[in-house]
């Protein structure tokens, strides 16, 4: 339900509006060299681009004009020097915005309503256990914490954000003067690129400080009050892991990463653990309990700390000794704190000890080169292999045999590739099945993509009537998406895949990634391309009785499958398989829904309501009725002729590469990886990623990935006199409205007077006025079909917090687009080593802006 209850705006301008004006103040005492006139003069800055852009200045008039106007600076050095303090300090009032949210968010959300487990609760008793259809079904939701650090503050400012948020809980200003003190002592940018061990410890950092809590809290929870509804016998919530796993185009992860983040993940459990077990130990001071506990409390202390002989630790054997814990608890002593460890229990049925499964994620196009260097060595590949129908083909791959353990590749790839495979072996040994079980492949678009890894892990040295391992394709572009049916089909016909289903139960786990799906063909044309291929997996899976499970790879904007996303997990209908929820969790999602155990709580609480509103009632319709079905096909090929004009324009990646921060990404130290897959020096749209396509849109205020061909689409619909059908889809399907409501969501991010001057471009500003015309008609649109005259406004509090965290770094989008424009004036140029050390000053400059932007942006990349 839209979040209109008026307590809950007041609540947000009071908590959050008010204090942040409050406490911006006590940032004149922050550390910064002059930082009394830096924050006069940013609120200086900040009201010339408001004013300049009303009467259609471009940023370097803008700063121009501040400059003259309210500074004695006329050197380019001291020009900079002041503009690096604005984003220092920029920087530190998103930080302080960020911890005011968080403070507040108990009051601002009504934690027990509308999608709560405490809702659910209240709807089944209501209901009646005949309301209940599925209650010997297992059901989940897998969260899977991904490496895209868009907004990973380093460790020892997270820990200061926490600590800051607990203090304006309090109202503590000393404290919080004090913290923020702190913070500008603090270095927020990370000089090295991270290693993706980095990574890995910047994720267990939330495992270890959220989400062990949040999922120990829901699932007692679960277990105490939804039991008569829930037989299911693994953990509602469990948690799954990429960094030091994928290695999808980032050439820094190696079998030998895979290793150390699994150990990592390992120790950080059983520390968690021996924590709780010490905590319990101050409760639990009876004679019966004592010496169960010391002996549990041991065997924690000697896997974590002892570097002699270890003992085997167990995780079902924890279990075992807690629960004769707890029978002792309440047989003897009332039950006192016996939920105590009730929590315990739960978190180690979640977490294993593993923490969080481990999945291994590779290109296909790096197993198909492992294999055509076999065949070149005439090695394990019978000849003509290559001419071989598809049949032929998976059969031959379904019986190679393993590699001798001395076999070298010579690329180093090839050999890691058979590495990883091993390592997944080991990880299981030390940690369980559960550590690394699935094995996901990028670019997916053929049955000879999954038997491919199929024969790799029998290379490896794999037991094929032993092989625990989940093959999971992984379906992105909209041909790949379109195929997807075909594709598994052709695998459940296969008779030896056929077997290694049935030996996991007969379940397949497919990906459909929305990221690459909305570059490929545009925000409408994606997401009917993901409905469609779940609606026919679905259908295709039930004929063969194989259980579907969909992993859904969503980043933070509803441009990568971000938004409001328990919306669409809540609006499947009857032909698309609920039997789980799994989802990336990526880089800003992670901090700004699960940044604190309450925030984490609650966004789980919203997943796990709508899975199990719909797991536990059987669906009887289908997600979209067959109109709106073809309704939303046409506006989604309407849509997806309006991008594909728009993406196939000559200048369309010069445009963004010209405009946007894009070319800095790469040097920008928040991620691993490389900005693009591939090594060709120049720039194309196939080997981009992602994240750096949709975070140069975000940036440079025009996200033509969350809204363009929308209003195209619904234009035409209206011409063809359907508009009553598609304002019927709005009112009626939960998912269209999710989907609209999203769309809204991107285009208030968007801000044109900031990029209005590239209009009269003799090169750009034909596709500057197209991104422009597509935003104003789809603007005009959505509020046709809302009866709204404001974006957002079925969201106010959601509407307030981005309207001001916009304004809050529009003096940051100016010095960046002002840095952009200094730098592309340089290029090329023959320059004096001062002119040089400048440009390197401006490159810097945009770098940097990056961050505060993507920061206060939230889900912005």
């Amino acid at each position: 339900m839209p979040t209109t209850d008026p307590a809950a705006l007041q609540q947000f301008k009071s908590e959050v509006a008010l204090k942040f004006q409050l406490y911006n103040s006590l940032f004149t005492s922050l550390p910064f060299h002059r930082i009394e006139k830096t924050g006069i003069l940013l609120s200086m800055l900040l009201h010339v681009c408001e004013e300049g852009y009303k009467m259609k200045k471009n940023p370097v008039q803008i700063m121009d004009e501040f400059f003259s106007m309210h500074t004695t600076y006329r050197n380019d050095q001291e020009r900079t020097d002041l503009l690096f303090r604005f984003v220092q300090y920029v920087e530190r009032q998103v930080v302080l915005f960020d911890a005011l949210e968080d403070a507040a968010f108990s009051k601002v959300n009504d934690v027990g309503g509308q999608g709560s487990l405490k809702q659910l609760k209240g709807f089944l008793e209501q209901a009646g256990p005949d309301a209940v259809d599925n209650t010997e079904d297992d059901f989940c939701v897998r969260m899977v914490l991904t490496a895209h650090p868009t907004q990973f503050y380093p460790g020892s400012v997270l820990g200061i954000i926490n600590d800051l948020s607990k203090a304006l809980q309090q109202n503590n200003t000393t404290q919080v003067n004090t913290y923020l003190q702190q913070l500008g002592k603090t270095p927020f940018f990370k000089k090295q690129k991270p290693t993706p061990f980095d990574e890995a410890m910047s994720l267990i950092w939330y495992l270890d400080n959220v989400f062990y809590a949040a999922v120990g809290r829901i699932l007692t929870y679960t277990s105490n009050e939804l039991s008569p509804w829930l037989k299911s016998g693994k953990p509602l919530l469990q948690m799954g892991f990429w960094p030091g796993g994928d290695r999808d185009g980032n050439p820094f992860v190696t079998a030998e990463t895979t290793l150390q983040v699994a150990a990592t993940l390992r120790s950080s459990i059983v520390k968690c653990y021996y924590l709780d077990v010490r905590r319990l130990k101050r409760r639990l001071t009876f004679k019966e309990t004592d010496q169960l506990l010391i002996n549990l409390e041991k065997q924690l202390y000697n896997e974590v700390f002892s570097e002699g002989p270890k003992e085997i630790l167990d995780a079902e054997d924890m279990i075992r000794q807690l629960k004769q814990i707890r029978d002792t608890l309440v047989y003897q002593h009332n039950g006192l704190f016996a939920g105590l460890v009730d929590n315990l229990i739960q978190k180690v049925n979640a977490f294993g000890l593993y923490y969080a499964s481990l999945d291994v994620r590779q290109d296909s196009s790096v197993h198909t080169a492992v294999y055509k260097y076999l065949q070149q060595q005439s090695e394990h590949l019978p000849e003509g292999y290559e001419e071989m129908p598809m049949d032929q083909k998976l059969n031959v791959l379904a019986g190679m045999k393993p590699l001798s353990p001395e076999y070298i590749f010579e690329d180093k790839i090839h050999q890691d590739t058979i590495d990883s495979i091993r390592a997944i072996s080991k990880i299981q040994e030390q940690n369980g099945e559960s550590g690394a079980y699935r094995y996901i492949i990028s670019q997916c678009n053929s049955a000879q993509s999954i038997m491919e890894v199929y024969g790799l892990f029998l290379l490896a040295g794999w037991n094929e009537n032993n092989l625990t391992i989940d093959i999971v394709p992984l379906f992105e572009t909209i041909d790949d998406l379109n195929r997807a049916g075909k594709i598994m089909e052709t695998l459940y016909q296969n008779s030896i895949y056929r077997n290694h289903l049935s030996a996991r139960g007969n379940r397949q786990t497919i990906m459909l990634g929305f990221s690459d799906g909305t570059k490929d063909g545009g925000y409408l044309m994606a997401n009917y391309s993901i409905l469609h291929a779940k609606q026919s997996l679905t259908s295709i899976s039930a004929k063969y009785n194989i259980d579907v499970l969909f992993f859904d790879g969503r980043g933070g904007p509803p441009a990568r499958g971000g938004g409001k996303t328990h919306k669409f997990y809540a609006s499947m209908g009857n032909d698309v398989s609920v039997k789980e929820i799994q989802l990336t969790v990526q880089g800003q999602t992670i901090s700004s829904n699960f940044g604190t155990i309450e925030a984490a709580q609650y966004n789980m609480e919203q997943m796990l309501n709508a899975g199990l509103s719909s797991f536990l009632r059987s669906q009887k319709r289908p997600t979209l009725e067959p109109q709106q079905q073809h309704q939303f096909q046409q506006l989604a090929k309407d849509g997806f002729e309006a991008y594909i004009q728009l993406k196939e324009h000559p200048s369309f990646v010069e445009y963004l590469s010209h405009a946007s921060a894009l070319r800095f990404y790469a040097e920008t130290n928040i991620g691993s990886r490389p900005a693009k897959r591939g090594t060709a020096s120049r720039l194309n749209l196939k080997d981009l990623r992602a994240i750096p396509f949709v975070g140069a849109w975000s940036q440079l205020k025009q996200n033509v990935t969350g809204y363009y061909g929308v209003g195209t689409a619904l234009q035409k619909a209206e011409q063809r006199g359907e508009w009553k059908q598609v304002k019927e889809m709005y009112q009626h399907s939960l998912f269209f409205k999710t989907l609209i409501d999203n769309c809204e969501m991107a285009m208030l991010k968007c801000y044109f007077p900031l990029t209005s001057h590239l209009a009269d471009h003799p090169s750009y500003g034909e596709i500057w006025h197209m991104i422009y015309a597509e935003y104003e008609l789809t603007r005009k649109y959505v509020f046709h079909l809302s009866g709204k005259n404001e974006l957002m406004a079925d969201y106010p509090v959601e509407q307030l917090s981005v309207q001001m965290r916009e304004r809050i770094v529009l003096p940051l989008t100016t010095i960046q687009q002002f840095a952009i424009t200094k730098v592309r004036e340089m290029d090329g140029a023959v320059m004096p080593a001062a002119a040089e050390s400048m440009k390197t000053a401006y490159e810097k400059l945009v770098m940097r802006c990056s961050f505060g932007i993507i920061n206060a942006g939230r889900n912005s990349a």
